[in-house]
């Protein structure tokens, strides 16, 4: 629909009807139980508790590590696929912990992710064939039968060697059953019809997808190392308190408002356009984090409160585009159509490259990586639509309505050309001194008999600790009078307590604690609070980001990058623009790695989060710096390279400044409101936008044009 004075006030009244709708639905819902609403986000384990089982390996002999790594592995995966931010880790020698946030009934958990049992594929004589070691998955498809009709079937995927022994088997059993037996019952029993030696096997014979379900279910789990069962299941309460929520909350507001401000202050007009987008934004990740069931963290709630100041970049890009255009001798009219039209390719690839990562990531990672890459996603998504869409549908319709003049939207002023290629010496050496921080810290910890890093027990594990205290606590409660009590032994401020559902127990995790550090700390609680020895229980945990997690993870974020390559390699079709940026997002990867290295901040489950987004920040700046140089390669055909890269960074400042302050800004209020845990977090976030933008402008443009080989004639 083409808009025009008539029909302009129609316009935006349909655009606040639909923003009042977004903004009622996340603050009420509807019905009585809210749908839609922000308070039925569901949360995770730290802001809203969730469920707790406890499972043990079967058997006389304590199981090998080797099995009790694979267990694991293979449970997170599960776990996974019923909630990205649900913790499987090691208790003890031969137990493993499952928890799964926002969860009130136990059993309901364990009835639909299944109890773990032995799994074997038997011959009708009770010969063993294959057992669920050598099952990698279980799925169910759609085929057609020998009529044409649709069937469901369980699909197999087998190891090697399960592709092996079931070869052997089928070959010799043409005709003959062969028996699957889950935790000592036949489950299923089908016949062989054929040798199958491609590691692939299809049950047929189901008579609904519920019963190919639940098939592939009880292969699923019973393709174990370990033989578990349960021991005991409870309700846990939410390691932060409301304190913590209510701090973020107010911080992700306070920051909005100074962000909607500062954009009124510096674009006027547009500044007020893009504070109503920004709302619009905001709502609208309110009702689809909902929609979408996708559990949020309080590293979930500082990702959306960064993702506010991110969402303004392309605003940013936008109305510094049509400041050119007027300044260039445009008409106000013509102005904003150019400056959608050519700030589109910068938010797009720009955008697009990000996406990209978080496919990868989504597809590849697990836990919290895959859990963040969700939330990222679809805060890209919605910036992109509420940026190019809403932003531009407003700023139309207030032309329409009367606000024509060059006034409302200003002119860009002309700047004097930075010499940045000149500078390159001296900002090179800045940023080799920046990323050489972080081994020097870490070389320094060593020698003086520390760790290098600040390791939690996110990576390394610990100790837990199990109290009844003779009265019910409350969090704020075990914050003021339990973990000091901790704190004061350990010398270490990581403590994650979480409350027993409908009882006095608390159970209490730390560092690895000494068998005199136990004893201390059970001493301290019982003069404290005037407990029984037998109150107090302390087992031994590992880490809830397993070997596997950590692997994942690297190789996803390679495997990113490299796809990240490959997309601006092609769009600017030269992989010099793509190398350099991929350099840049080093250096700003390794700063704040630096940054965990000086100031010991405990590396956890929040670092991954941290690098993650730190990645998918960074390449937006150098995006929308190399679409300028692209363009400026035409326009100033002819010219010194170092011309080109100077004239593309200083045009582009602007844009940089102000987005890296807007991101600043959210996360700076964050950091100043916010618990210790989310201070953690913020810092190095800080730490990286600040990294960011000086790769961005100081960094890109300066390696992309080495890599070209300078002017040749001066500075080759």
């Amino acid at each position: 629909m083409k808009i025009n004075k008539k029909n302009a006030g129609i316009v935006l009244g349909i655009l606040a009807a639909f923003l009042l709708l977004f903004l009622y639905t996340a603050a009420f819902g509807f019905g009585k139980t809210g749908t839609g609403s922000a308070k039925n986000i569901k949360l995770g384990l730290d802001l809203s508790g969730g469920v707790s089982i406890t499972f043990q390996a079967k058997g006389e002999e304590a199981p090998s590590s080797e099995d009790m790594k694979d267990t694991i592995y293979k449970l997170q995966q599960r776990v996974d696929a019923y909630d990205s931010e649900g913790q499987v880790y090691q208790e003890g020698e031969d137990r493993i912990n499952i928890e799964i946030p926002g969860e009130t009934d136990a059993n309901a958990i364990l009835e639909e992710l299944g109890k773990p049992g032995s799994l074997e594929f038997k011959l009708e004589d009770g010969t063993v064939v294959l057992d669920g070691s050598q099952v990698e998955d279980a799925s169910v498809r759609t085929q057609e039968d020998q009529i044409g009709n649709s069937q469901y079937v369980v699909e197999l995927i087998l190891t090697d060697s399960g592709t092996q022994a079931f070869a052997e088997a089928t070959r010799e059993n043409l005709g003959k059953t062969i028996e699957i037996v889950y935790d000592g019952e036949v489950i299923s029993a089908p016949v062989v019809e054929d040798e199958i030696t491609g590691g692939q096997a299809y049950i047929t014979g189901m008579a609904d997808i519920e019963e190919a379900q639940n098939l592939a279910s009880s292969i699923r789990i019973g393709a174990l190392s370990l033989d578990l069962e349960e021991i005991r299941s409870n309700v846990v309460g939410a390691q932060l308190g409301e304190e913590a929520i209510h701090t973020s909350l107010l911080a992700g507001a306070i920051g909005l408002a100074l962000v909607i401000l500062l954009m009124i202050v510096v674009y006027a007009l547009p500044g007020v356009v893009s504070g109503i987008a920004l709302i619009f934004y905001v709502a609208l990740m309110l009702v689809t984090l909902n929609a979408f069931d996708l559990t949020l963290t309080l590293p979930g709630i500082a990702g959306i409160i960064l993702s506010i100041g991110m969402a303004v970049d392309a605003n940013v890009i936008i109305y510094a585009r049509i400041r050119e255009e007027i300044a260039a001798g445009r008409s106000v009219r013509g102005a904003i159509k150019e400056g959608f039209h050519k700030a589109l390719s910068a938010i797009v690839d720009g955008n697009i490259t990000t996406l990209i990562a978080a496919f990868v990531l989504n597809l590849m990672g697990s836990g919290n990586v895959k859990g963040f890459a969700q939330t990222l996603a679809l805060g890209i998504v919605l910036s992109m639509f509420t940026a190019l869409v809403i932003s531009r549908l407003i700023v139309i319709c207030l032309y329409e309505l009367g606000f024509k003049k060059e006034k409302y939207y200003g002119r860009e002023k002309e700047r004097k050309v930075i010499d940045f290629v000149g500078m390159r010496k001296a900002t090179l050496a800045i940023a080799a001194v920046a990323i050489l921080v972080g081994p020097v810290c870490m070389g320094i910890q060593q020698a003086a008999g520390n760790a290098p890093l600040n390791l939690s027990m996110d990576f390394v594990g610990g100790t837990s600790t199990s109290v009844t205290f003779p009265e019910e606590l409350s969090i704020q409660e075990i914050d003021q009078e339990v973990k000091p009590i901790i704190e004061n032994v350990t010398q270490d401020a990581e403590i994650q307590a979480q409350k027993v559902a409908d009882s006095r127990e608390v159970i209490l995790k730390t560092r690895v604690l000494s068998l005199d550090e136990r004893e201390e700390v059970a001493a301290g609680l019982q003069e404290a609070f005037g407990m029984e020895e037998k109150e107090i229980a302390f087992e031994t945990i590992s880490s809830t980001v397993s070997s596997e997690m950590r692997r994942d993870a690297v190789v996803a974020v390679l495997i990113a990058a490299v796809c990240m390559l490959i997309y601006i390699w092609i769009r600017f079709q030269d992989i010099r623009f793509a190398s350099s940026a991929v350099l840049a997002l080093l250096h700003d990867v390794l700063v704040v790695f630096a940054c965990y290295a000086l100031v010991r901040i405990s590396v956890g489950n929040t670092f991954i989060a941290c690098m993650l987004t730190i990645v998918g920040y960074s390449i937006n700046a150098t995006i929308v710096i190399f679409d300028r140089i692209r363009e400026n390669l035409v326009l100033l055909k002819g010219s010194p390279l170092s011309k080109i890269v100077n004239a593309s960074i200083t045009e582009t400042l602007t844009r940089s400044i102000y987005t890296s302050l807007t991101t600043f800004l959210t996360i700076a209020v964050l950091f100043l409101l916010g618990v210790p845990t989310i201070r953690e977090f913020a810092l190095p976030l800080m730490v990286g936008i600040v990294a960011g933008a000086f790769s961005s402008v100081c960094l890109t443009g300066v390696i992309w044009y080495l890599m070209r080989g300078g002017d040749r004639k001066k500075d080759a």
